[in-house]
């Protein structure tokens, strides 16, 4: 049997999505591109339900101390 990824549909922490296997499009390069630009603030526009929300949990995973680095690899 095939095995599927589900669709993350109304999913808007990071962790849940990497830790119960949903479908999900690699965005981690966001990450290399703030850490360079190296700015005090960042807007980000983007349109209703165009991962804005996802992008912030992912982000907060990513800096937060203590949080699972497992969320990160392939």
């Amino acid at each position: 049997m095939v095995n599927t990824l589900k669709l993350p549909v109304g999913i808007d922490s990071f962790e849940k999505i990497r830790k119960n296997q949903f479908y999900y499009i690699d965005k981690t390069k966001l990450i290399e591109q703030l850490v360079e630009t190296g700015g005090e603030v960042t807007l980000f526009t983007r349109p209703r339900r165009f991962g804005k929300t996802l992008n912030m949990s992912m982000l907060r995973s990513f800096f937060e101390i203590g949080a699972d680095e497992s969320l990160f690899e392939s």
